[in-house]
This record gives C-alpha cells, sequence and structure tokens, in this order.
C-alpha cells in the first residue's frame, strides 16, 4: 500500500486516482510550497492527466475536512493549499512576488501565549502572517 493510499483510508476517504495524484503532488511540493488549485490542474495537465479542475477544487475541500490539508486565504491572492503534517509553522508573503516563506520562531511562540495570559486566556491556537517586502 502507498502512502498515499494509507493517508486516504486512514481519514476516511475512499482511494481513487484524483486523490491519489492531488496528494502526490502536495506531497512532492511541500513543506516549502503552497499551491493553488489552478497550480495543481496545470500540473496534472502537464503530466498528462485528465483530471478536471472542478474536481481538484472538490478533493482540496474533501483534504481540508478531513484534516490532510489546511487552506490559506492571504491578502491579496487564491486561496493556497500545503499539507497538514502536524507542526506548527507561520508564513511570510512577499507583497512583491507573492512568495510564500514559511518560518517558525519559539520566541514568538511563547510570547503569544504571554500575552493572551495577560489578558487572562489560554491561547488555543493561532495563524501569524507577516506580509513583507524586501530592504532595498
Amino acid at each position: 500500500m502507498t502512502t498515499e493510499s494509507y493517508d486516504l483510508r486512514k481519514v476516511g476517504l475512499k482511494v481513487t486516482h484524483p486523490r491519489t495524484r492531488i496528494l502526490q503532488l502536495l506531497e512532492q511540493r511541500t513543506p516549502q510550497h503552497h499551491l493553488t488549485a489552478e497550480d495543481i490542474y496545470r500540473l496534472l495537465l502537464d503530466d498528462g492527466e485528465e483530471i478536471g479542475l472542478a474536481t481538484v477544487y472538490r478533493v482540496l475541500t474533501q483534504f481540508e475536512a478531513a484534516g490532510l490539508v489546511l487552506k490559506h486565504n492571504f491578502e491579496g491572492g487564491q486561496a493556497v493549499y500545503e499539507l497538514d503534517r502536524g507542526s506548527h509553522h507561520d508564513h511570510m508573503v512577499d507583497m512583491e512576488t507573492g512568495k510564500i516563506i514559511e518560518f517558525e520562531s519559539a520566541e514568538i511562540e511563547a510570547l503569544q501565549h504571554k500575552i493572551a495570559a495577560q489578558y487572562g486566556y489560554e491561547l488555543e491556537e493561532h495563524s501569524l502572517v507577516l506580509y513583507v517586502r524586501k530592504k532595498r
């Protein structure tokens, strides 16, 4: 059994060719690459696959609901998808190129917990996106 088949069955999804191919593409392109549905569709076409764009969107929605992928809606851009491998990271978005950079910072994580505690809360989850430009 392939890794993709195991991952699909583990989350209760039937193993189909479109699901397997889309999951393979996401595994090949991540963790440092975020793909739109259109990116995935073009990659499938480049590989000679006859999987429609509507199917790509439907599969990505199923993957998101099953917890296989994370969907991000960064400001000013299309929704992008990445595999959810269970480890937390934050993002920077280059405002000029649209490039998405993943990063981890123990200091930032600790500070967010501290700020929540100062206001009498416990941090459950969060999303941090920094919108950046290259220094000139």
